[in-house]
């Protein structure tokens, strides 16, 4: 089974952690002490049914105050597939959460109110999902229960957000009626709506083709560690431990290391259950090379005629996520997949209104919350891809160097000089 990894999106008091439990509950992804918990938890807040909410809401303070606050990771499997969920908050005051859950997804659900519209921060949302280049985003219309189940509701909503979407990079979107309080259209098909004729929330993500969204073309192994054990038995192994970030590795293949450009070939592709005939993302292994090379954290290996591109100039879309505004001037640590630099910003070229996704020129700074694109000039040089074409060497985070905290979240739009042959 192939794994699927989701994450949700949307504003406050939509219903995403409902859904999930939903989801859980109706799939029998539920232990009988979890389901007993959250049984026991809900009669003493004086509810009249099983708040499913509280599968995912695992903090006191979100089920004191009846939201999400963290990033909440759930797994559960079906027979056709395999799945993580990360449960993320609305409120607008997390949507740095919201930004760490979706980083790594291959699918988005935007959960909307039927009552109120697609809000600020579902928009919010979306946008960032476009913008962390996930390929699939399924718009779940939520509480159709407390509308009638209208039909007239459901696709006003679906045209206004499809016109507002066509704006954004994504090609797959997905709009489906539910009601995760009552499980409607969420596992099984609703039959309080028989107008629509697509598939249940689970049917879709049991299906959507993700094989393809992997890139299996730009060979990519960033460095996170040398091995070389000091006992006799293996006084003469040296190799290179990191994760497969994307693209295929061979034993034989020739390989360049940046950014010193050393050419060998790959001798052997080691793990702990024993040597590969071939590694593909996400796989963590070790890599011998034919030939005593210097490599250590933050080279990268990959091959010789498809290389990223080494600069120290970046043009990127950055996310930020900190009370202290972004400014031009302002110096960060930036990371960049196992590397680390020194980075200043040059510029900011303009601000996104996630109402219009009007770019505002000129922007001064980027306060909590806001999306904007900037130049950076770094230290030392990256070796980066565009994010739209590589999502794992086009993105880095830049951090606070005095409280060390992670202030921003950037995708890069444009590298400068071509790294040499």
């Amino acid at each position: 089974m192939d794994l699927l990894r989701f994450s949700t999106a949307g504003s406050v008091d939509d219903g995403k952690s409902t859904l999930i439990g939903r989801l859980l509950y109706d799939s029998k992804g539920i232990f009988e002490d979890q389901l007993a918990a959250i049984e026991r938890t809900s009669r003493r807040r004086g509810a009249t049914a099983v708040d499913l909410a509280l599968l995912t809401d695992g903090l006191r303070a979100e089920r004191e105050q009846g939201i999400t606050i963290d990033v909440a990771y759930r797994y559960f499997a079906t027979p056709r597939r395999k799945f993580i969920i990360a449960d993320t908050p609305g409120h607008v005051q997390y949507t740095r959460n919201m930004v760490t859950g979706a980083s790594t997804a291959d699918l988005a659900v935007v959960l909307i109110d039927a009552r109120k519209g697609a809000l600020e921060q579902s928009r919010r949302h979306a946008f960032i999902a476009s913008l962390l280049g996930i390929p699939h985003i399924v718009v779940a219309i939520n509480k159709m229960d407390l509308v009638d189940w209208s039909q007239e509701v459901f696709e006003r909503i679906s045209t206004e957000f499809s016109a507002w979407s066509g704006k954004l990079d994504v090609h797959d979107i997905t709009f489906i009626p539910i009601s995760a309080l009552h499980g409607d259209n969420v596992v099984e098909r609703s039959t309080h709506m028989p107008w629509y004729q697509g598939p249940s929330m689970l049917y879709h993500l049991e299906h959507v083709h993700i094989a393809s969204d992997r890139n299996l073309i730009d060979a990519r192994f960033p460095v996170q560690w040398t091995v070389r054990p000091m006992d006799d038995a293996h006084h003469d192994y040296r190799g290179y431990a990191g994760q497969i970030a994307t693209g295929t590795f061979r034993p034989g293949d020739e390989v360049v290391v940046l950014p010193w450009g050393a050419r060998s070939h790959i001798k052997s592709i080691d793990t702990y259950e024993g040597s590969l005939d071939e590694a593909v993302p996400p796989l963590s292994v070790i890599i011998r090379l034919e030939d005593d090379v210097d490599v250590s954290r933050g080279d990268m290996i990959c091959r010789p005629h498809n290389q990223p591109t080494m600069t120290q100039d970046l043009d990127a879309m950055i996310c930020w996520m900190a009370d202290r505004p972004l400014e031009v001037g302002g110096r960060y640590s930036v990371k960049h997949t196992t590397r680390s630099a020194r980075a200043f910003v040059d510029a900011i070229r303009y601000r996104i209104d996630v109402n219009s996704l009007r770019r505002e020129e000129g922007a001064p700074q980027l306060g909590l919350n806001e999306i904007g694109r900037i130049r950076l000039r770094t230290s030392t040089p990256l070796l980066v891809d565009e994010y739209r074409k590589n999502r794992h060497t086009g993105a880095f985070i830049l951090i606070d160097e005095t409280t060390n905290d992670t202030v921003g979240a950037g995708m890069v739009v444009t590298p400068a000089t071509p790294a040499a042959a």
